[in-house]
C-alpha cells in the first residue's frame, strides 16, 4: 500500500470552540495521538485530503503527516476516526493514529461482497453478517478491503471466517474462524389464511352426534 504525503499544520488550542471556529473557515480539526505520543491538535485543509483519496481511490490510507510547527516534523499515521456530517458531508474532525511501517496494526476492513448467489436466483435472500472485520497486518499490507464471493452459493449455504481467501499469512482476521460471515437463507413463508366464510361454517358445525343419530346422553 502507497503512503501519501499530507501537508497539515500544528494548533495550540484544544475544545469545541476553536474547533467550530476552524470549520466556519473550511479548515478540518484534527488531533494526532499514538502509543507513544501525547495528543497533538492539528489543522487540515480537506482540499488536500480530498485529493489523496481521489488520488488512492480508497480513504484506507496510510498518510505521512507532514507537520508545520515552526519546522516539518514526519509522522506516519492512519485514520482513526473520521466524523462527517451526515447531511452535508463536510469532514467535521479526524483523529490520527501513530504507526511504525515495520509493526503490525489492528485495524477495521470493510466486507464487500461480489457475484450474485445461485440461491437468490432461487428466490432465496442474502444475509452479510458480518459488514466488518477486525485485522492484524503491517500496515503496507492492509487491504482496502475483503472481497467474499458468493456465486456458488444456496439456500441454507454460508461463508465462514475460515473460508476467506486473504493474502497469504500476511493478513490475519481476528476472529474465529467458524464465525458467519454471509449466509443465503431460504425465503419467508407466509401462512396460507383461511377464507372468512370457511371459518364461519366451521363454528356452525353442530357437536358429533353418536352413531345412533342422536346427541350424546350424559352419564
Amino acid at each position: 500500500m502507497e503512503v501519501f504525503d499530507l501537508k497539515i499544520t500544528q494548533r495550540n488550542t484544544f475544545g469545541k470552540s476553536p474547533a467550530r471556529a476552524l470549520r466556519r473557515k473550511g479548515l478540518i480539526p484534527a488531533v494526532l495521538y499514538g502509543p507513544k505520543r501525547d495528543s497533538v491538535p492539528l489543522t487540515i485543509s480537506p482540499v488536500d485530503l480530498d485529493k489523496i483519496y481521489k488520488d488512492s481511490g480508497t480513504e484506507r490510507v496510510i498518510l505521512n503527516l507532514k507537520i508545520d510547527n515552526g519546522g516539518t516534523q514526519d509522522v506516519t499515521v492512519v485514520v482513526k476516526e473520521m466524523q462527517v456530517a451526515p447531511v452535508t458531508g463536510q469532514y467535521l474532525h479526524i483523529d490520527f493514529y501513530e504507526i511504525s511501517l515495520n509493526e503490525e496494526i489492528v485495524v477495521n476492513v470493510p466486507v464487500e461482497v461480489t457475484g450474485r448467489s445461485k440461491g437468490v436466483e432461487s428466490g432465496g435472500f442474502l444475509q452479510v453478517v458480518r459488514h466488518q472485520l477486525e485485522i492484524s497486518c503491517i500496515p503496507t499490507d492492509m487491504p482496502d478491503k475483503i472481497e467474499v464471493d458468493v456465486t456458488n452459493l444456496d439456500i441454507g449455504d454460508s461463508i465462514h471466517v475460515g473460508d476467506l481467501d486473504l493474502v497469504g499469512d500476511k493478513v490475519r482476521v481476528l476472529a474465529d474462524t467458524v464465525l458467519t460471515v454471509v449466509t443465503v437463507v431460504p425465503p419467508t413463508v407466509e401462512e396460507e389464511e383461511v377464507p372468512e366464510e370457511e371459518l364461519e361454517e366451521a363454528e356452525e358445525t353442530p357437536a358429533e352426534e353418536d352413531e345412533a343419530g342422536g346427541e350424546t346422553a350424559d352419564k
